[in-house]
């Protein structure tokens, strides 16, 4: 199978030439010669041969690194501000983020021939991307966007990572403020374009889910070819109002669509209707909303060319990544580690993943960061919702584990992981020797995963 790879010798080298012309900047005292393997904004890892970019945040400013990665072998620096003191080649710009955004941009355009996929929306974008990932390096090489760099920092890191072995890239883009998806979809420059679905996640940051499609809809303005639509959603009337043509959509209604769908524990079965005919799908994932990621995994990979039967193939080998609705059986008991992060639609989605397995049920859910003004309120339906699922238990865990508890009986609230630890040990001794399966979720900052390893210690 062909991955993605970071290994130094693949990556295309880069010149003194090449990083003034990539970005304008201006070499201070000698210009060095010869090749650098690869640019990089973490001191801890710059060594020789690389060229380390000095990033200036509100709270951080790399520039006080430069002495240490000097002393690490690494010669060659991308600075705002030259330290003179230091005897390494320094290439002055006026705005280091932005300089990096230039070297990606430089680098995609070394790859004219190279077919790419961006794709974004409020859940469901890392698997759909796993999904794609999966049927496209089947066929040849593929850059698919690792872990979380999906903003205008990670997506140009991503593009550094090109090589010429690649054929296809499939970038996810994130969104935390307006003008996000503009930046880096101008920097990826898609042959395909499109999104998932609007939903609540980071209501905060976009003061509500018009907002949200108003920024997630950016993506298209640098599609150069079909623009993916969801045929289904609260938003489908004006995302296709905005997106370009030719669209092509997905969902119940769309032109990429499943019947007969078989939701089982850990896996569905569906029929997939495409503009280019129909097939059968045994897709190791599962829920409802899997379903749906596949189908818009379908829209994009057909949209650049793949065989129905070679996307088939891909959507049975695919894998989740890690965090993502994983499961593990421990004893008589499964833990779904789905802790990778969370929004109230994902919520919802994996309790009823939850709803198809085994004996007493037990959710544990930490908070849902990024919802702004609405947090309370938005915890307070969850609650409600989970509270009419077939589960035997939800355990609430963070600062708004009272409001989602409210007036439910099933549903307790805890104020940290070290409180809801005993409760849930005593449950489990409780139901003993039952069947027993448990499902962790919560917004990254929470590290649900932390306590779901503590409850497994104890077993």
């Amino acid at each position: 199978m062909h991955t993605s790879t970071t290994s130094t010798g693949d990556l295309t080298p880069w010149t003194a030439e090449d990083l003034k012309a990539a970005t304008g900047g201006v070499w201070f005292g000698t210009i060095p010669q010869g090749e650098f393997k690869r640019i990089l904004t973490d001191s801890r890892d710059a060594e020789a041969g690389d060229v380390f970019l000095a990033l200036k945040g509100e709270r951080f400013d790399a520039h006080q690194f430069l002495h240490q990665v000097q002393e690490q072998q690494c010669q060659v620096a991308i600075v705002e501000q030259v330290n003179e003191r230091l005897d390494m080649a320094q290439l002055i710009v006026p705005d280091t983020r932005l300089a990096l955004g230039a070297l990606g941009t430089y680098r995609r355009r070394q790859y004219p021939n190279l077919k790419v996929i961006a794709l974004t929306g409020s859940s469901g974008k890392t698997t759909t991307k796993e999904m794609l990932g999966a049927i496209l390096s089947r066929l040849a090489p593929t850059l698919i966007t690792r872990g979380n760099l999906n903003n205008d920092l990670g997506v140009p890191m991503m593009l550094l990572e090109l090589c010429p072995q690649h054929e296809y890239a499939v970038m996810e883009l994130g969104a935390s403020h307006q003008g996000e998806i503009d930046y880096t979809s101008a920097l990826v420059q898609p042959h395909v374009a499109g999104i998932l679905n609007i939903g609540t996640a980071h209501l905060g940051e976009f003061g509500g889910r018009e907002g949200i499609c108003k920024a997630k809809s950016e993506i298209y303005q640098h599609v150069n070819g079909t623009a993916i639509v969801p045929a289904h959603d609260d938003f489908t009337g004006q995302i296709k109002n905005i997106a370009p043509q030719p669209q092509l959509s997905f969902g119940t209604g769309g032109d990429v669509y499943a019947t007969q769908i078989q939701l089982y524990a850990q896996s569905a079965e569906f029929t997939l209707h495409t503009p280019h005919g129909q097939a059968d799908v045994q897709l190791p994932f599962a829920g409802q909303h899997n379903v749906e990621n596949a189908l818009a995994a379908t829209a994009f990979a057909i949209a650049i060319g793949i065989n129905l039967s070679d996307i088939v193939a891909g959507l049975a080998q695919a894998k989740g990544a890690k965090g993502r609705l994983n499961f593990i059986q421990h004893q008589q008991y499964l833990f779904i580690d789905d802790t990778y992060n969370a929004n109230p639609t994902s919520m919802r989605a994996a309790a009823d993943v939850l709803t198809q397995q085994q004996g007493i049920k037990v959710m544990v859910v930490g908070d849902i960061g990024e919802l702004g003004d609405d947090a309370v309120a938005e915890h307070q339906q969850l609650g409600q919702d989970l509270n009419t699922k077939q589960l035997d238990a939800v355990v609430a865990v963070g600062k708004y584990a009272c409001a989602m508890a409210e007036g439910h009986d099933k549903i307790h609230a805890f104020s940290t992981q070290a409180e809801a630890l005993p409760y849930l040990t005593n449950l489990i001794e409780k139901h003993q020797p039952q069947t027993m399966s448990f499902l962790f979720k919560g917004s990254r900052y929470t590290h649900m995963e932390t306590l779901m390893a503590d409850v497994m210690e104890k077993l």
